[in-house]
């Protein structure tokens, strides 16, 4: 394994533990931390995926019910991991799950819309997940998922204060290690959420200042439950991305 991907995962191994020792309270009756009960899948990504330094950093916000919380790869809709990125492992279980979100890892049949949309825009521009990840690298800020009682998603932003504090602590610490080691020129946040999260977190960076300083931006995010998503999604990203110059025109 190269230094970059050994740094990438290592960074991931060290916020899995420290949020795996975290408790939540207020509205939160359930959590699952993929990065430990999926960590085989999420560390053949990063093993397959980073050889080197990366352009383009997209950050999501924190794992889909049914995308990365199935499959411990970011935006992990099961049919792009499995058939385009060639991941396949198995996946065990959280230390409680929800009836109404269950965990079957690769077995599971539901979709993740958000996963689905981004990745089917980037097979379209680029082809086979060689070609995306040779300048691209996506990862979540948070890597926990949160539900009410009744199997509602809770986003991390709703958390209880001092608890969402030491959460978004060891995002921060997290984010900037994978940006000391991706040196990307471009780091875009796939949403506001997460945008404003690396505005956030890129002043903590002290002695691990980057070569450059990147571009910072956000997309639109591909969730179903943003009305403006819902029209044209993939155009919408591809065009933002082309004006900010991570992207090239096409011809």
């Amino acid at each position: 394994m190269n230094n970059t991907a050994e740094a990438i995962e290592a960074a991931a191994a060290q916020l899995a533990h420290t949020t795996d020792k975290f408790s939540f309270s207020g509205k939160v009756a359930y959590t699952y931390n993929p990065l430990i009960y999926a960590w085989a899948a999420h560390a053949e990504y990063i093993r397959r995926y980073v050889n080197g330094p990366r352009r383009i950093l997209l950050v999501g916000m924190n794992p889909g019910p049914w995308g990365m919380a199935q499959t411990g790869v970011p935006f992990g809709e099961i049919q792009f991991v499995r058939d385009w990125m060639q991941i396949e492992t198995t996946v065990g279980q959280p230390e409680k799950s929800h009836p109404k979100k269950p965990i079957d890892g690769f077995a599971c049949t539901r979709s993740e819309v958000s996963g689905r949309r981004l990745w089917s825009l980037m097979r379209e521009r680029f082809g086979t997940a060689e070609n995306f990840f040779k300048q691209h690298y996506v990862a979540n800020y948070c890597p926990l998922i949160f539900m009410e009682e009744g199997g509602k998603n809770l986003t991390p932003d709703k958390l209880p204060k001092a608890e969402r504090n030491a959460l978004f602590s060891a995002c921060n610490s997290h984010l900037i290690e994978v940006i000391h080691a991706l040196q990307p020129a471009f780091i875009i946040g796939v949403g506001k959420f997460a945008a404003e999260r690396i505005q956030r977190a890129l002043p903590l960076q002290h002695t691990q200042e980057p070569a450059r300083k990147p571009v910072v931006d956000s997309i639109l995010h591909p969730s179903p439950a943003s009305p403006k998503a819902n029209k044209g999604w993939g155009q919408q990203a591809a065009l933002k991305l082309i004006d900010i110059g991570a992207w090239a025109a096409e011809s």
